[in-house]
């Protein structure tokens, strides 16, 4: 995990994420999971080409279910983006990087 990517769980998520200036991309994950092994690398390079304009962040719903539960994820991989606090975009499961930096542009309105 990149410097980039805050590791956020009930005590900081409304500081880190709903109050943020820029969209924030949540990735929401376990230990356990797969998928979420494939997609951190992924992350790990959209947080360093996007790090002025999006900030970047990981619930592990295992320590954080009330988050999690909260935003309806039932299935990990699951990749929230917030704008001005409020989710926008989602994405469940393991995608390629092109299909991540698709959504990312949108929301950034490219």
């Amino acid at each position: 995990m990149t410097e980039n990517i805050k590791d956020v769980g009930e005590k900081n998520f409304k500081a880190s994420v709903l109050d943020s200036q820029k969209p924030v991309l949540v990735d929401f994950w376990a230990v356990w999971c797969g998928p979420c092994r494939m997609v951190a690398p992924i992350i790990d390079e959209l947080s360093i080409e996007y790090t002025d304009r999006i900030q970047f962040a990981k619930v592990n719903v295992d320590e954080s279910p009330r988050i999690a539960s909260s935003y309806s994820v039932m299935s990990i991989p699951t990749l929230i983006i917030f704008k001005e606090g409020k989710p926008c975009e989602q994405v469940v499961g393991y995608r390629p990087k092109k299909d991540i930096q698709k959504v990312l542009d949108k929301v950034l309105g490219k």
